[in-house]
């Protein structure tokens, strides 16, 4: 009985043995694998930024426009009896564009003439009585108020006839012809449209951050897409001073060195601009990251990755500026985003894999 008491607690010794070792053993793997897990950093690539003095060409859409257009209306109604000029033909400043009907305004001329010469004998005849006092000073007043009244009247018809006949305010070309010969026109009626082509130019959106490094007199380079693909020599004709608070967007205006021919108004063109040469502080344009609170790129600090938010400005090829938020100098991350993210341990060199970064 002892010896098999004896043989039991030397196999329990036996098993508590083994335990005790076995945890031994699973302690010290795991002491081993953590310092090994804490170890392990985020590999990234980064570049410094700079400043660079650039100026890159920025190509902008645009509509061509004409600044000189003018819509044409009758002051005095009647048949119109001549409108010699259709769209697309030209004519020259003073050429008579539209004539009305005017034989009843010439009518009532002729009388306000004579009615004009008639108070000027009466006036003659008054005053000769006045002098010899056979006539009161009172009655000459009068006949002097008749002839002022018969000379305004006279003046009055003289400048409504006028009216009947309409002139070319400047050199041009018809763009719209909306009456014809023997249409009755009642009195400010739009009777045609004219335009000047040395008026016509390029209006141009640009972004705020554009506008404030043009200047007025700078060059540019002009296409228009419905003429191929020859370029015209421009230059910057007038800057809005506004800006579109809901765009962000200002205008300009770019005139042709000189004018197409065949240049139509409304047609749709691409305008080249080259801004003066400046100092910029400029990153990569991959280190660029965004979240629902702006921009931001990656720097390091004590080796964490941390987000640092800014203010971009305009791109430059593969590089893109900074106008807030940056020094200069300051390294920041531009390759290795998969898996990156803020308050990660950090460390640089060439991040695994061919893959683009995200």
């Amino acid at each position: 009985m002892d010896m098999v008491n004896a043989r039991s607690l030397n196999t329990i010794l036996i098993i508590f043995i083994t335990s005790l070792m076995l945890s031994a053993c699973t302690d010290t793997t795991d002491e081993q694998k953590k310092p090994s897990r804490e170890a392990r950093v985020h590999l990234v690539a980064v570049t410094n930024s700079v400043l660079k003095t650039l100026s890159t060409p920025s190509t902008r859409t645009g509509t061509l426009t004409v600044l000189r257009k003018v819509k044409i209306f009758n002051q005095e109604e009647g048949e119109i009896t001549s409108n010699r000029f259709y769209p697309g033909d030209t004519f020259k400043k003073n050429d008579v564009l539209i004539n009305i009907d005017g034989s009843l305004l010439k009518a009532q001329l002729d009388k306000a003439v004579a009615t004009r010469e008639q108070a000027k004998q009466d006036m003659k005849r008054i005053r000769s009585l006045v002098k010899k006092r056979l006539a009161a000073e009172d009655e000459k007043a009068r006949t002097a108020t008749a002839l002022k009244v018969a000379i305004a009247e006279e003046a009055l018809l003289r400048t409504r006839l006028r009216y009947t006949t309409i002139n070319a305010p400047f050199d041009g070309t018809v763009s719209e012809r909306l009456i014809e010969p023997g249409d009755i026109a009642p009195r400010y009626t739009h009777l045609i449209t004219v335009i000047d082509r040395q008026s016509i130019v390029v209006r141009v959106k640009v972004s705020e951050l554009l506008i404030t490094s043009l200047k007025q007199g700078g060059p540019a380079t002009i296409k228009i897409d419905a003429l191929g693909n020859k370029k015209y020599n421009g230059v910057i004709k007038r800057i809005y001073p506004t800006i579109n608070p809901n765009t962000r967007l200002g205008i300009i205006e770019v005139a042709f060195e000189k004018i197409p021919d065949a240049a139509r108004v409304g047609s749709l063109t691409r305008v080249t601009l080259s801004p003066p040469a400046k100092p910029y502080l400029v990153v990569p344009f991959t280190a660029i990251r965004r979240d629902n609170q702006g921009e931001y790129v990656y720097i390091i600090k004590n080796q964490l990755a941390t987000k640092n938010y800014v203010r971009t400005g305009v791109r430059h090829g593969n590089l893109i500026s900074i106008s807030d938020g940056l020094k200069e100098n300051t390294a920041v991350i531009t390759k290795g985003f998969l898996g990156l993210r803020e308050g990660k341990k950090v460390a640089t060199g060439q991040p695994p894999g061919n893959k683009p970064d995200r």
